[in-house]
C-alpha cells in the first residue's frame, strides 16, 4: 500500500514542491539525516546557488543535526554513529566547527545523498540535485526544480520538514507502540498521548499531506502567521457531536483537517455543520496518506481507526452516520475554487 499511495500522492499534482514533500513525508526514517539534508538544500536554493561543495553543504547539514541533538538525543535507530557522536562532542565544546565540518564530509553524507530521492523502493521522477561528488571538486549541482520554488513554498516546506522531524523524534523517544499523537486545541499543537508535551504545530504537520490546499475548496493555504490564507485546524466532524456524546475522540488526528478561513468560519462556511458525504471519502484518503508515511502518524491512525483500509473506512462511515442521524439533511458543502489536489 505504501508504494501505491506514494505514487498516487505524486501523480495527482506532479509539481516539484509536491515531489519534495513526497520525499520528506514518505521516505523511510532510519536516521534523521534526510530531514537535515532537506532543510540544507532549501536553504542553499534560497541563496540562488546552483551548486554546493560537500564542505559547504556540511555546515548547514551539521548545524541542523546539532540543534536537534540538543533537545532530542536520539537521531537514528542505530545505537552508535561516529558522525552523531562528533555532533554531540561539538555541542559539548570538545571539538571546533572546522573539525566537525571535516568529519561531516567524511561520515555525515554516507547513504543519505544516495537515498534522498528514493521513496517506496524507487526514485521519484524529479531530482533536486545531481551528485557530482566524484568530480575534481566534490559537489552537488542544484537543479532548476529546486531553484524554482518561491519564498513562500520554501518557507512552508521547511516548516513541514521540521514538523515531520519532530514527530519522528517523538516516536523514537517514546517507542513506536506508545507514540500515539493527540491534538491539544488550546494551543493547536500535537502532543504525545502518553505525555502532555508539545511536539509540533498541527498546521505544520498536516499541511504537506494536503499539498498546501484547503481540504474543502482546494484553495491555497499557508503556514505564515498573519497571512490572509493562514491554514486553520478544523474538526471535520464538529466538536458539538462530542459534547452531545455522539462520537468520542474528535480531537484526534483522524478528524483534523486544514481549511481556509472562508470555508472554516466565513459567511456560509462550515462552522458546526457536518460536511457532505463526498468529503468523508476525501478524509479517508487523506488518512490513508498519513498511514502510508512512517511512524508516528501511521501508528496513531491505525491505533485510532483500525488495522486495515476496510476497517478504517467502516469506522469512519459508522461515526458519520451516527452524527448525521442527529441532524438529518443538515450537511454543508462548497464549490471547489481549483482542481482537486489530493
Amino acid at each position: 500500500m505504501e508504494l501505491e499511495k506514494t505514487l498516487e500522492f505524486s501523480a495527482s499534482t506532479p509539481t516539484p514542491e509536491n515531489y519534495f514533500r513526497c520525499i520528506v513525508l514518505f521516505g523511510r526514517n532510519v536516521a534523521s539525516y534526510k530531514f537535515a539534508l532537506a532543510k540544507s538544500l532549501i536553504e542553499i536554493a534560497g541563496q540562488g546557488r546552483d551548486s554546493v561543495t560537500t564542505e559547504e553543504l556540511a555546515v548547514p547539514f551539521s548545524r541542523h543535526l546539532c540543534g536537534h541533538l540538543e533537545r532530542a538525543p536520539k537521531q537514528a535507530t542505530s545505537p552508535r554513529s561516529r558522525f552523531l557522536e562528533a555532533c554531540r562532542r561539538y555541542n559539548a565544546g570538545e571539538i571546533p566547527e572546522d573539525e566537525l565540518t571535516g568529519i561531516t564530509v567524511r561520515l555525515g553524507f554516507n547513504n543519505v545523498i544516495d537515498a534522498f530521492h528514493v521513496v517506496g523502493g524507487r526514485e521519484v521522477s524529479v531530482r533536486f540535485f545531481e551528485d557530482q561528488r566524484r568530480s575534481s571538486t566534490p559537489k552537488l549541482v542544484i537543479t532548476d526544480d529546486l531553484l524554482q520554488l518561491g519564498p513562500e513554498s520554501r518557507a512552508d516546506t521547511v516548516a513541514e520538514t521540521e514538523a515531520r522531524w519532530r514527530l519522528v523524534e517523538t516516536a523514537w523517544e517514546l517507542s513506536v507502540n506508545s507514540s500515539l499523537i493527540d491534538y491539544d486545541p488550546s494551543n493547536q499543537m500535537l502532543v504525545p498521548s502518553t505525555r502532555r508535551r508539545s511536539v509540533t504545530k498541527a498546521r505544520d504537520a498536516l499541511n504537506g499531506y494536503q499539498k498546501g490546499r484547503c481540504f474543502y475548496c482546494f484553495g491555497p493555504i499557508g503556514l505564515e502567521e498573519g497571512s490572509p490564507a493562514l491554514a486553520e485546524v478544523d474538526h471535520f466532524i464538529p466538536h458539538v457531536f462530542q459534547r452531545r456524546g455522539v462520537v468520542k475522540g474528535l480531537d484526534r488526528i483522524w478528524n483534523l483537517v486544514l481549511a481556509c478561513p472562508s470555508c472554516n468560519r466565513g459567511a456560509g462556511g462550515k462552522s458546526d455543520l457536518l460536511p457532505a458525504p463526498v468529503y468523508l471519502e476525501r478524509l479517508h484518503q487523506r488518512n490513508e496518506y498519513l498511514i502510508a508515511s512512517h511512524h508516528p502518524l501511521r501508528e496513531t491512525l491505525i491505533g485510532q481507526l483500525g488495522t486495515t483500509t476496510a476497517d478504517r473506512a467502516g469506522w469512519l462511515w459508522g461515526a458519520y452516520q451516527d452524527c448525521e442521524s442527529q441532524r438529518p439533511g443538515m450537511v454543508w458543502s462548497t464549490a471547489p475554487v481549483a482542481d482537486p489536489s489530493f
